[in-house]
Parts: C-alpha cells; sequence; structure tokens
C-alpha cells in the first residue's frame, strides 16, 4: 500500500514527477517520465499520458504497469494491472488518455545506508501559463 503521507503529498503538489515502466507485446521495457498522476487511495494510482504514446499502447495491450515513485525518504515502486478509464480527456486539445493502476505490490527500492531528500525537481519550460492551463484540465478529469 502506499503510505498516508506521500498520498498527502502527491495530492498536495498536485503535479509529481515519476517514471512509469510498461512491456510491450515482444516483452521489451519501456520507461518514461510522466507528471500527471494521482493518488485515489492507498491501492489506487491514476496516470494521465497521450493517448498514442507506447506507455498508452502497452497498457491497453497487456495492462501491466509500473510507477517508480520519488519523495523524501521514499523510493517506491508500486506494480500492478492497469486500465484505461477515460480514453481521451475532452477538455485537452490532443488526445490524453487516464488509466488507473490497480496496485498489487510496493516495493521500497532503497539500498541499505541512503535516502531521497526530495520529489523530483521538475519545472515547465516555455509557456508557463498553457502547462499550468493543461496541467488543472487534466489532473481535474483524473480526480473524477
Amino acid at each position: 500500500m502506499l503510505p498516508r503521507e506521500l498520498i498527502d503529498l502527491m495530492r498536495d503538489l498536485n503535479v509529481f514527477p515519476v517514471v512509469v515502466g510498461t512491456v510491450d507485446s515482444d516483452g521489451n521495457i519501456h520507461m518514461t517520465f510522466v507528471t500527471w498522476v494521482h493518488p485515489v487511495d492507498e491501492r489506487t494510482l491514476r496516470v494521465a499520458v497521450s493517448s498514442n504514446s507506447a506507455t498508452a499502447n502497452n497498457i491497453r495491450d497487456n495492462g501491466k504497469l509500473a510507477v517508480h515513485v520519488f519523495a523524501p525518504d521514499k523510493s517506491l515502486t508500486c506494480y500492478g494491472d492497469a486500465k484505461e478509464i477515460v480514453e481521451k480527456i475532452e477538455e485537452v486539445p490532443f488526445p490524453v488518455s487516464v488509466f488507473e493502476l490497480s496496485i498489487e505490490r510496493v516495493d521500497n527500492t532503497l539500498f541499505p545506508g541512503s535516502t531521497i531528500t526530495g520529489v523530483i525537481p521538475f519545472a515547465h519550460t516555455g509557456n508557463v501559463y498553457k502547462m499550468v492551463e493543461l496541467d488543472k484540465k487534466v489532473l481535474d478529469a483524473m480526480k473524477g
């Protein structure tokens, strides 16, 4: 299960960078950096990605998803099955899909004698106003 303090942090920060892993039909691993993630509860995460991305296609093909979360004192990987719950967020001008991960296992991936001192540093570049507006639309859709 996800720790309560991590859920609260992810909700407080809204845009929370994570690394997402999927597997294609040939067994090839695909990793990507995602900032649209929302914890529904201790056993459920939602992620939004471009609808035509390898990540989206891999999840649709086999449902396997891993989400790696870095936070103060935590490096956790959540594994489980995911399903598409929103094919396209209508308010977004390009195709973005929402997937829901049912967490089956959470592994602590810190090695002994180490810690994480914060979340992944992240900042929008380019038109920050448009990106913040886009983030709000996607996060509102994810929260349902």
